[in-house]
């Protein structure tokens, strides 16, 4: 009889994603030598060599990408029974596994963690910060319960709720305060600062210009704190989301100023999948959150006319 165990399919699941023993381990909170140890105790109990071993770097073999295929199958199978048993209980507990992207992450969460804390105690909040499409990834594997992007995602396998909408503001070095907001065809012939490819929030700053791409002298940046400081330094012009504007424009010397409508702007939702027993769940959390953004639009509201100059 073949005998293996549930954590040494999670380590090799993590090895599998990560590439490397030392982030899968870190990645599982076990030392390297016992990651690599559960590992060769995995291979030998399936008779099959799982991995290439070199130096630098592992390489999965024919067999060890078959497998990782059907491990992932298994450890959702296996979250989604915990998920079950979590669904028939009234209240909200255990782990809830939320991920963010970048350019709501830093503003929002802080109110989301307080609040879901506060209403729901025995939460274990784990929270992921990255890209959309990412997400989306983690979130298909099971690796994610849920995920709190910009919409539409456009994706059969996953429930979208809407949250809420906010504007895009114009940011510009200090000196123009004041000045009228640039229409879209104005916008494009300045200089356009933005967020490096990968983030929805640079795709749609490039829509409401009509610009497919920015010109090649175009510079990027990986967070929108970067991008007023560049502002701020003169290098140019950005758009950033309303929610980061007490945070990101506080220390830059830059002007903040609303276009006239219709005005830029983007929904955030959350998504989970279709087929979680925690659907019930997941949304009262949605409504937590929907509830924060709007705690946190009031707190905010002062400190943008602030910046406007009371205008």
């Amino acid at each position: 009889m073949i005998r293996f165990t549930l954590r040494q399919l999670r380590y090799f699941d993590a090895l599998a994603r990560l590439g490397h023993f030392g982030r899968a381990a870190d990645a599982c909170a076990v030392t390297q030598p016992a990651l690599s140890m559960q590992i060769k105790e995995l291979e030998e109990a399936l008779g099959g060599v799982l991995i290439e071993r070199s130096a630098r770097q592992i390489v999965l073999t024919k067999f060890g990408e078959e497998l990782a295929e059907r491990v992932r199958e298994i450890l959702r199978s296996v979250d989604e029974l915990g998920d079950f048993a979590r669904a028939s209980l009234d209240q909200l507990v255990g782990r809830l596994r939320v991920g963010m992207i970048p350019t709501v992450a830093p503003y929002l969460l802080p109110k989301v963690i307080g609040n879901l804390t506060r209403m729901h105690p025995e939460l274990d909040i784990h929270v992921r910060e990255t890209v959309t499409p990412k997400l989306l990834q983690e979130l298909a594997e099971g690796r994610l319960d849920a995920a709190i992007v910009a919409l539409p995602v456009s994706e059969p396998s996953l429930t979208e709720v809407a949250l809420f909408t906010e504007n895009f503001l114009l940011v510009r070095p200090g000196e123009e305060e004041g000045r009228p907001a640039p229409s879209a065809e104005m916008l494009r012939e300045m200089r356009l600062l933005l967020l490096e490819e990968g983030h929805c929030f640079r795709e749609q700053a490039l829509s409401f210009c009509s610009m497919q791409s920015p010109p090649r002298e175009m510079l990027d940046a990986s967070s929108l704190s970067t991008l007023v400081q560049m502002v701020g330094a003169g290098m140019g012009v950005t758009l950033i989301p309303e929610m980061a504007v007490a945070v990101e424009t506080r220390s830059a010397s830059v002007s903040v100023t609303r276009f006239q409508d219709p005005q830029p702007s983007r929904t955030i939702g959350m998504v989970w999948r279709r087929t979680t027993p925690l659907a019930r769940q997941l949304l009262q959390i949605s409504e937590v959150v929907g509830i924060s953004a709007e705690a946190l639009r009031e707190q905010n509201a002062p400190t943008f006319k602030a910046k406007r100059g009371g205008k």
